[in-house]
């Protein structure tokens, strides 16, 4: 793990070298190396929907099938039990357990802070409020009540005017507040780690548990050079992703207690999520984690690439997606797919753009170009 644990001033090097701000490549500068062709029309897509879309590399298809496996139902499968001790220490927490998805992590995670009949508080827009289906009700039990922050940021001030503390029989309780980092739908954002602190200190003094959604918080951690355990200090749980930028095929983990992560694993049985000889699939996500966490970094620029071309400032590009307004949001996506980039209507007014591991500079700035002539029409 020493390539994202070194210091700060290698992952400074990296990203001054990958995606740094002061590398900024102009549009100008893409179309001079643009694709053959006047549209790109003949040349293979460019699929920017997701970053769950990326394929495993023959790297990572070579060390799944070498995996050593076992009966994880029975606790018996050495790989994924060491993924789960090494992730669990990169946050400094004690245990971690893997799911096949972000979302039933996340359904774990704030289940094992908020009993059924109590409330999280969260961002309007926060992936666990808005697209894991009604998941933490239909299942948990749970309510949420939201505030809406600037980019999906924390604003504690609202956080306090929401907090409902323990009143009897009458009021529902907040129990926790849930953070993203990065912030999906608010077009990658970075929740700053001093507002972080800031969270943790209030909730310290209010009882109250802290998870933190951090499906992307591997690119939060390259693009700011905050350490993984520095982000971990600020929850009480906490979910992330290896199926994303990091390109595993398949699997999240809850980190936590020890004491969480026995409760969630009987959980996980109850949801169907007992995994058999799971070690296959978590060989990739060991895979993507010792090779695939500093080249996020590429993401991050080649997204500013397209934020620029979509009239964006650069600066406002802190990660791998990339949130526009549209009026005509259904029908920018489909034109965007005849010049050959598919992207996504994430609303009636919005579109957004995600890079990743099969996303070569190239195709970025040939993306850059064909959605800046439609823009420009």
């Amino acid at each position: 793990m020493s390539k994202h644990t070194a210091g700060a001033e290698t992952r400074g090097a990296v990203r001054e070298a990958g995606s740094g701000r002061s590398e900024r490549v102009s549009l100008t500068a893409a179309r001079r190396g643009g694709p053959a062709g006047d549209t790109g029309r003949f040349a293979p897509v460019i699929d920017l929907r997701s970053d769950t879309l990326t394929r495993p590399t023959e790297a990572m298809r070579a060390a799944m099938a070498g995996a050593e496996v076992g009966d994880d139902v029975y606790g018996e499968d050495p790989t994924v039990t060491a993924l789960q001790e090494q992730v669990a220490g990169l946050f400094g927490h004690e245990a971690a357990l893997f799911t096949p998805t972000g979302s039933m992590a996340n359904v774990l995670a704030v289940a094992s802070v908020v009993q059924p009949g109590e409330e999280v508080l969260c961002e309007s827009s926060a992936h666990i409020a808005r697209a894991e289906l009604g998941a933490h009700g239909a299942i948990s039990g749970i309510t949420m009540r939201t505030w809406t922050g600037e980019r999906g940021r924390v604003d504690l001030a609202a956080i306090e005017g929401l907090h409902a503390p323990d009143m009897g029989p009458f009021f529902v309780r907040t129990a926790a507040v849930s953070v993203e980092n990065t912030h999906n739908f608010a077009g990658g954002t970075v929740v700053g780690i001093d507002d972080l602190r800031d969270l943790r200190a209030w909730a310290d003094t209010t009882g109250t548990r802290v998870h933190l959604d951090g499906a992307r918080l591997w690119n939060a951690h390259v693009a700011t050079g905050t350490p993984l355990a520095d982000y971990g200090r600020i929850a009480d749980v906490l979910a992330v992703c290896l199926s994303k930028g990091l390109g595993a095929p398949v699997g999240s983990l809850m980190v936590g207690s020890a004491d969480a992560i026995d409760q969630a694993r009987v959980r996980r049985k109850r949801m169907g999520g007992g995994m058999r000889q799971v070690g296959i699939l978590a060989a990739a996500g060991a895979y993507a984690l010792e090779h695939h966490v500093e080249r996020l970094a590429d993401d991050h620029a080649h997204a500013r690439l397209l934020g620029e071309a979509l009239g964006l400032d650069p600066a406002d590009v802190d990660t791998n997606i990339v949130v526009v307004d549209r009026p005509d949001a259904v029908s920018f996506v489909t034109r965007a797919a005849e010049e050959g980039v598919r992207i996504a209507a994430v609303g009636p007014r919005a579109v957004r753009l995600v890079t990743h591991l099969d996303v070569s500079r190239a195709d970025a700035e040939r993306a850059a170009v064909a959605l800046s002539r439609l823009v420009a029409r």
